[in-house]
């Protein structure tokens, strides 16, 4: 079968971190006395005082501008208006809304002589924090193709070693960017640009993909990972060789899906929990043959990151892959290219016991982050709304950075937001009911509604209009998690914010049926 770009991340992110692969940072400024400075929060400032009075809290981080894209394109036409983006569906996958797992066991596996003995003899982890780039690339594994080759996934990893916190943001390969040095085109061209092209680096493609999106997104680049379908087979098959398990929550057929070299072989999955080996992984995560397509996709990818993760952790799999790195790094020495030590592969892999499952938030540039358009030639791509991906960066990578309930209120009156509550349950009155509840807490709410065709999905708020606080306000006020939170794409208002109430709202407020 061709190989599976984007799944080959996921063998890299088991091989290197197991839910959340990175490396250690070359970030120029320390956090000795303040801990997210500019590197370190992710907003690109015009000075360390800047970024100091970001991490402090004095300073709005959305008042920080990222760098300017400045994406060129004379003639794109939108084919389709932003406000008739369709709402997500009631596939989680593309709603935006993260389901809540059950937790891991928290006891600490004893290492093993092996284990001991691996981690003896390597350096310990700088403990600042820093981000990687994870990309695999469209390569078939039954001809001779020797690229250069685009990359058919990406995914941007920022993890906190001291807060022992990890964020994955999956970046859609359409994404119309500014190539520093080339012209603008899809992202997932940059690696193969680099490549023939000789771009300055130890790895010439994937040094540019990484520039690219430090670029594009704000975000400096620290590391990066370029892998092949070896890398997630041989993987898999060495931390879990008898499957991992994996729920699907809907029925896909893809007759097209590509095999190993030209031609294609018929895949299904049905609904419902089921175990699935590497080759099955690979097929499911790799499929768009779903209503969301690339973002549904994206979706599924980290889905099964999680899944090889708890995996790991519940069977005491990582004691393996850690005694094995030293082997493995050798015997797939060309299947991938890093420029991360191996040393640091092993001690990101010992961080990833430490890290709970309520510090790890995934998100998706999809559908709400972008915009459909085309090409002077007609092809459809996706152009970036900045604003609505800088929220996405910062409560994916910095939730710990905002601020405090009260300030908060004071950020929402400044903004003047209209707010309107929807019921998107068939309980009959939960929004007027809601509503009454939030008035009680000191909101004001301008109108009340019912989102057609309601699916009872969880409760979440969607900004229309970019006023961005009045949401986390709303959030905080509710203990609704930050991924609740997204842009609204709709059309079902003309407010600013809306709170879409689902049948778990009565866990937030209190409220009873």
């Amino acid at each position: 079968m061709r190989i599976p770009g984007w799944l080959l991340a996921i063998g890299v992110v088991v091989f290197l971190f197991a839910t959340a692969i990175c490396s250690i940072i070359t970030f120029s400024f320390t956090r000795q006395a303040v801990i997210d400075l500019q590197a370190g929060s992710g907003v690109v400032a015009e000075s360390p005082f800047e970024a100091i009075q970001v991490a402090l809290g004095f300073t709005d981080p959305l008042a920080i501008s990222t760098p300017a894209v400045n994406i060129t394109i004379p003639t794109l036409t939108p084919t389709i208006p932003p406000t008739a983006t369709p709402r997500p569906t009631n596939t989680p996958q593309a709603s935006g809304v993260i389901a809540t797992l059950p937790p891991l066991a928290t006891a600490t596996p004893v290492p093993t002589a092996t284990e001991a003995t691996v981690l003896s003899e390597i350096e310990p982890l700088d403990p600042r924090r820093f981000t990687i780039l994870v990309m695999g690339i469209d390569q078939r594994s039954a001809v001779e193709d020797r690229g250069p080759f685009r990359t058919d996934t990406m995914m941007l990893i920022n993890v906190d070693p001291i807060r022992k916190s990890v964020g994955v943001i999956s970046i859609p390969r359409d994404l119309w960017v500014t190539i520093p040095g080339f012209q603008p085109n899809r992202i997932n061209t940059a690696n193969q640009i680099g490549e023939a092209n000789a771009y300055p680096g130890l790895h010439p493609g994937p040094a540019l993909a990484a520039a690219t999106v430090a670029h594009n997104l704000g975000i400096h680049v620290d590391k990066y990972v370029r892998i092949n379908f070896d890398v997630f087979t041989r993987v898999v098959e060495t931390i879990a060789p008898d499957g991992v398990e994996i729920c699907v929550t809907e029925y896909i057929d893809d007759p097209d899906y590509p095999d190993a070299g030209y031609g294609y072989i018929h895949v299904t999955f049905q609904p419902g929990c089921q175990i699935m080996h590497a080759e099955q992984l690979l097929q499911y995560a790799r499929t768009r043959a779903t209503e969301g397509g690339d973002f549904d996709r994206a979706r599924r990818q980290q889905q099964v990151l999680d899944a090889l993760r708890r995996h790991v952790l519940s069977l005491g799999g990582l004691t393996n892959l850690i005694a094995q790195i030293p082997t493995l790094w050798t015997e797939l020495s060309g299947s991938f290219q890093t420029n991360l030590t191996q040393s640091e592969v092993i001690r990101l892999a010992q961080l990833l016991t430490e890290v709970r499952d309520e510090d790890i938030h995934m998100g998706v540039i999809n559908n709400l982050y972008t915009t459909l358009g085309t090409t002077p030639s007609g092809d459809q791509i996706l152009i970036p709304k900045q604003d609505a991906i800088t929220f996405l960066i910062e409560q994916t990578f910095f939730p710990h950075l905002l601020p405090d309930i009260a300030e908060l209120h004071a950020r929402a009156q400044r903004e003047n937001a209209s707010i309107v509550v929807f019921n998107n349950t068939d309980i009959t009155g939960l929004a007027s009911q809601t509503a009454e509840w939030l008035t009680g807490q000191g909101v004001l709410v301008t109108d009340v509604g019912n989102v057609p065709n309601a699916p009872n999905q969880p409760t979440y708020i969607q900004v229309y209009t970019g006023k961005y606080w009045t949401a986390r306000w709303l959030a905080a006020i509710l203990g609704l998690p930050p991924e609740r939170i997204q842009p609204g794409a709709d059309g079902l208002t003309t407010r600013d914010v809306m709170l879409v109430v689902g049948p778990d709202i009565y866990d937030y407020t209190g409220l009873t049926p």
